[in-house]
C-alpha cells in the first residue's frame, strides 16, 4: 500500500515527495520518483502537472 502524504524540504533543501509505503515513511527526490514503484502513480494530479511543469522548464535550458 501506498499513500502520498505530501512534500517538503530536506536537510540539503531539496524538495522530496513523502510517502507511506507499506507503513513506513519513505522520502523520495523527484529524479528517482521512477525507480519506486507504484509512488508516481500515487501523486495526486496536480502533484503530476507541477513535475511536468518543472520536467518542461528544465528542458528549456
Amino acid at each position: 500500500m501506498i499513500r502520498y502524504m505530501g512534500t517538503r524540504k530536506n536537510a540539503e533543501g531539496v524538495t522530496v515527495y513523502v510517502f507511506v509505503v507499506n507503513g513506513m515513511q519513505k522520502e523520495v527526490r523527484e529524479n528517482a520518483l521512477k525507480q519506486h514503484p507504484g509512488c508516481y502513480d500515487a501523486l495526486p494530479a496536480s502533484t503530476k502537472a507541477q513535475i511536468a511543469s518543472n520536467r518542461n522548464w528544465l528542458s528549456k535550458l
